[in-house]
């Protein structure tokens, strides 16, 4: 996955694109390309609030392939953000964004990008007695005045 910054421009976004589908093709093989267009990012990458989304997947022939791949998108200056992840075997094919992009909107430049995900409530922090050993005898408190 690649999320590229919009306010590049697009031939050197294309290029960069274009180099790494080139480097996977030359040393791997390409199973799938997916354009999926300008997106709100979840939180602000870099003062940007959009990104222009590239996933790649392929099969790497050589672990070379992948440090190479690693070494360029770093150096990219137009690469917000990208991700190189094995995956599992059975894992589900990546759905299909084409759909969404010509749907999605880019969002002005005062607003803000809602959240991934819900807040969480906070853990209950356990209590002392919770903290005690299941093995530990609390002994009774003693009676106040005389002993027994």
């Amino acid at each position: 996955m690649i999320l590229l910054d919009t306010q590049a421009e697009e031939d050197v976004r294309a290029k960069l694109v274009a180099d790494a589908r080139a480097a996977i093709e030359a040393r791997g093989e390409l199973l799938r390309h997916d354009d999926w267009g300008t997106r709100a990012l979840a939180y602000p990458i870099n003062r940007q609030a959009v990104a222009e989304y590239h996933l790649l997947q392929f099969h790497a022939g050589a672990a070379s392939l992948l440090s190479d791949l690693d070494r360029s998108l770093r150096i990219a200056d137009e690469a917000l953000r990208f991700r190189i992840i094995k995956l599992r075997a059975g894992v589900p094919a990546a759905p299909d964004m084409s759909a969404g992009v010509s749907a999605q909107r880019e969002p002005s430049a005062d607003a803000v990008p809602a959240a991934a995900e819900p807040a969480r409530e906070p853990t209950p922090q356990p209590t002392d007695d919770a903290r005690a050993p299941a093995d530990a005898q609390v002994a009774p408190a003693e009676p106040s005045g005389e002993p027994s």
